[in-house]
């Protein structure tokens, strides 16, 4: 009778398989880390190899300076972070009217949220766009702003409307006692509670807005000066060539406030992914 597999064995299986995804998932970033500082002979000399034979690191210099990013990266930061306040606020206090009021229609405009989730977003992108152009808003970074943060964001809804459901009626009941209205009870007393959805939908949208390329491309066409860094990206590419050194440096810099971001809200990111799955 063959003898049953220890549990320290099964321990250390499982950490060998873990680390081997674990590895080959991270793998692209160190990858792209890399190549932001070889030249291009060592990028496509080294195979898959990371250590690079010599360190170039006039790659970042070249892709801060020359490429432009330092404008760019200040326009990223401008347009994500106005786009996620819109978001937080809207959303959350559409979560809370689904969540806590009870009116006609209720069940459609839900019904409605979640359908929208699967209608591509390139359907929207004309309108959108001929609608700024008439408001006077297509080459701004306010314009882009609206633009982003004008869609459904039907996850976020949904994220703050199951957190809501299960939040005590006495609290509003305590407010409404305190002559608190609609708006102080939602500022005061519901976002604050909301903590750690509202880490989620700042993550998710945050991720969300700095990779956005397309309507940053169509509202920045005819202002290079306005782009992002996801459009910026296409000044290492040209006519007859492509400056990947570069590129990867750019790409390299552009995942440096991602990362910040999620080392800072991780903690509440985990606990309102969690929140959402057990609700």
């Amino acid at each position: 009778m063959r003898a049953p597999v220890s549990r320290r064995t099964l321990r250390w299986l499982q950490t060998i398989v873990l680390s081997a995804v674990a590895l080959a998932w991270i793998y692209p970033l160190l990858w792209i880390l890399s190549a932001s500082v070889k030249d291009a002979t060592g990028i496509f000399g080294s195979g898959l190899s990371l250590w690079p034979e010599s360190w170039q690191w006039e790659n970042y210099s070249r892709a801060w300076d020359e490429a432009g990013f330092a404008r760019y990266m200040v326009n990223s930061v401008l347009v994500t972070v106005g786009t996620v306040v819109i978001v937080v606020v809207r959303c959350a206090a559409a979560g809370y009217v689904i969540a806590r009021y009870r009116f006609v229609g209720r069940r459609l405009i839900v019904g409605v949220l979640a359908a929208t989730m699967f209608i591509p977003t390139g359907l929207f992108v004309v309108p959108v766009v001929e609608l700024s152009d008439v408001l006077g808003l297509l080459n701004s970074h306010l314009g882009l702003i609206l633009a982003l943060a004008g869609g459904g964001h039907v996850a976020a809804v949904l994220l703050y409307a199951g957190f809501y459901a299960k939040v005590p009626k006495e609290l509003e009941e305590a407010a409404v006692v305190d002559g608190a209205g609609f708006l102080r009870t939602f500022l005061r007393i519901m976002l604050p509670l909301s903590g750690p959805i509202t880490a989620t939908v700042v993550v998710l949208t945050f991720l969300a807005t700095w990779n956005n390329f397309f309507l940053p491309l169509v509202f920045t066409f005819s202002t290079p000066q306005n782009r992002t860094l996801a459009v910026g990206m296409l000044a290492f590419q040209g006519t007859n060539s492509t400056d990947w050194s570069g590129l990867a440096a750019a790409a390299s810099l552009s995942l440096l406030p991602i990362l910040a971001l999620f080392l800072v809200l991780q903690r509440y990111f985990v606990e309102g992914i969690a929140g959402a799955v057990k609700s």
